[in-house]
């Protein structure tokens, strides 16, 4: 019950910093009389829920799971620290790469009760700014080691699409100066 307590104590400390949202939650609070925090917690159920029954489940855990780290994205460029490009580079990776298997195996997932709010749960886990951060222990278990295993197939590869593609414009560009001149 303290761990319980411990995290709700935080989450209100953050809740009382200065931004635009917790600011948005003093006016509410203000003219409802309803404390920050039962707010939140309120929003947090309504979420959960829509996600469990609602039209779009899978739209809203998409948008949860792109709307907060491209912020957090855009706020690290601007940022001198490397540490938070990196943290915000390794999420989006594991993102990319999560979205390329969900497209693949999506026949199947869609048939999994709950997916959007498990899809939801797991995008926050790799987003969530604590030490145990999905998207780094994704990165270094999983993904790291194959790309590295794999990396010499793969620059070859890419170096090859490149020369195709570079040949293909130059072959495009051609076509494009002989039918102007005609």
């Amino acid at each position: 019950m303290n761990l319980i307590e411990g995290y709700r104590s935080q989450l209100d400390k953050k809740l009382h910093e200065k931004n635009v949202f917790t600011d948005s939650l003093a006016i509410v609070e203000a003219k409802t009389g309803v404390k920050r925090i039962h707010l939140v917690g309120g929003l947090i159920a309504f979420i959960i829920l829509y996600l469990i029954v609602g039209y779009g489940g899978q739209f809203l855990a998409n948008f949860i799971g792109f709307l907060y780290p491209a912020y957090c994205s855009v706020k690290a460029i601007e940022t001198k620290e490397k540490d938070d490009d990196t943290k915000w580079l390794t999420y989006w990776v594991v993102y990319a790469t999560f979205s390329l298997l969900e497209f693949f195996t999506d026949i199947f997932l869609f048939w999994i009760p709950l997916y959007a709010l498990l899809k939801c749960i797991f995008l926050v886990y790799c987003m969530a700014p604590t030490s145990w951060n999905g998207s780094l222990m994704i990165y270094q278990r999983f993904i790291k080691p194959f790309i590295l295993k794999h990396q010499t197939k793969i620059d070859s590869t890419l170096a090859r699409a490149s020369e195709m593609a570079s040949e293909f414009a130059n072959e495009v560009d051609q076509q494009y100066d002989e039918h102007k001149r005609d």
